[in-house]
């Protein structure tokens, strides 16, 4: 006779392992030690086998050979190795220049180098802490809004979780169990809208605003003095070909179906290196400094995901799948209640949560429910992925408030950086609203839209989340 009722187990699992990490563990640590705790206590009431927890080192095997994954590291080090080349702080010299003498000039510049940024290096901190270093000063200089100029550089900065290629889309696309390669043909017109709706936004500020982003004095544009004007052309085109070429070599070849998103990865990584080497900023040092913060990152990745199979395990053994599966298709609105849910919950959670724990913890307790609804999962994880960028804004735990407010003067004050980004929330959100009511703004190539990779064709339930009930194909006596 079972001491907790099986119903009661699932429930009871996930509140430990809020308990888990309202208390400070490490994510990865909690979901693991939750797993195994409750793994225990299903083998001990007879529902599950010891042979089930005997397949765990095969899908953590699983995990270390996967190619999709392989592509982290090399964005990763790919962005850390631009960003410490100086190739933002030219961008935003040069741009800011083209711009300066427009109202809000600096913001338009902040905006447009945020965007390269994100299509070249994908690292939000990058990004964020760059931008604040070399443009915050400046606008700051001359007057402009210190809300707004944090706003714009805070969300111009988040750019790099949407606009391939980006970390969210590759995990979000290992989740759901499609292919890379249509999370970013499918994420990349709503993102180019997004950064349409900051720089409207900008625009706006400027017409009612008017003195929030004052244009630049005359003396603090060079390209005003005479034959300034085509030596900063010059300069223009020299500072954005590299990264432009740098953006077809990564993302034209994977949308092209030239490379794999891991082959384009590598070649990014590859035009990284080339392009500081070109402007002789390539040293031991720096090398070193990217390899070691590349490799942090994606053991912190990996290990999370390894936490989250030994949690998957356990919960689907004690029916968590089905508990989730009948609580939220049980929703008011059917197929319309459970998107609203989805949509409310991640928000929320964004608010307490990074979005690799919202990804590893709560995507995979959603797919099996979406896939029974017949929901298209490309679309589905686009606007999850749109909604999951709001939680680096949200107060009082977005990191790139944070990421902002280390680099910033004493002189700003933290309610004046969240202030700022709560405009750029609203867009987030709205974006979300258009991608949910225009499910066509998420275009892709049919062709490319459910690859797997040999790995998982061997493998299907390897544990991230996504998969059916267990069966281990490997060894017929590890059967549930």
């Amino acid at each position: 006779m079972p001491i907790i009722p099986v119903e009661w187990l699932p429930p009871i699992m996930f509140a430990v392992l809020v308990v888990f990490m309202v208390s400070g563990f490490p994510v990865a640590f909690a979901l693991a030690a939750n797993g195994l705790l409750f793994g225990y206590v299903a083998i001990e009431q007879g529902l599950m086998t010891t042979a089930l927890l005997q397949a765990l080192p095969e899908r953590i095997f699983g995990i270390m050979s996967n190619d999709t994954l392989l592509a982290i590291p090399f964005f990763t080090f790919m962005g850390l190795v631009l960003e410490r080349s100086g190739m933002a702080e030219d961008l935003l010299e040069t741009i800011g220049q083209l711009f300066g003498r427009v109202r809000g000039g600096l913001a338009y510049a902040v905006i447009l180098v945020g965007a390269l940024l994100a299509a070249t290096t994908g690292v939000v901190a990058a990004s964020v802490i760059s931008m604040g270093l070399i443009s915050l000063p400046v606008m700051l200089k001359y007057g402009y809004s210190k809300s707004v100029s944090t706003g714009v550089i805070a969300a111009s900065g988040t750019l790099a979780q949407i606009l391939p290629p980006s970390l969210v889309l590759i995990v979000m696309a290992d989740q759901l169990g499609v292919s890379v390669g249509a999370m970013y043909q499918g994420a990349l017109l709503p993102a180019l809208m997004l950064v349409a709706l900051f720089i409207a936004y900008v625009f706006l500020v400027t017409r009612f605003q008017r003195n929030a982003l004052p244009a630049l004095p005359l003396e603090a544009c060079h390209y005003d003095e005479p034959g300034s004007g085509p030596r900063i052309m010059k300069a223009v085109v020299f500072v954005l070909l590299p990264p432009l070429v740098l953006v077809f070599l990564v993302l034209g070849t994977i949308f092209l179906g030239v490379a794999t998103p891991t082959e384009g990865g590598a070649m990014g990584a590859i035009g990284a290196l080339l392009i500081a080497a070109s402007k002789k900023r390539l040293s031991l040092s720096m090398l070193k400094q990217a390899l070691n913060s590349t490799t942090k990152l994606s053991c912190f990745v990996l290990f999370i995901l390894i936490g989250s199979t030994v949690f998957g395990l356990t919960f689907r053994a004690v029916e968590g799948d089905l508990w989730v599966e009948h609580l939220m298709g049980s929703l008011p609105g059917g197929e319309l209640g459970f998107l609203i849910a989805v949509q409310i919950l991640i928000f929320v959670l964004g608010f307490f949560l990074d979005f690799f724990e919202i990804a590893f913890i709560v995507i995979p307790l959603l797919v099996p429910v979406a896939d029974k609804l017949g929901i298209d999962l490309v679309w589905f994880g686009v606007m999850i992925a749109m909604n999951m960028q709001t939680s680096f804004l949200t107060p009082p735990f977005g990191f790139s408030l944070f990421y902002l407010k280390s680099v910033t003067p004493k002189a700003i004050k933290t309610l004046e950086i969240y202030k700022g980004s709560v405009p750029f929330i609203l867009m987030q959100l709205l974006m979300v609203v258009l991608i949910f009511v225009f499910p066509e703004l998420v275009s892709r190539d049919k062709q490319v839209e459910y690859e797997d990779s040999p790995l998982q064709l061997e493998l299907p339930a390897q544990g991230y989340g996504n998969e059916q009930p267990f069966t281990p194909q490997f060894n017929p006596q590890f059967t549930q």
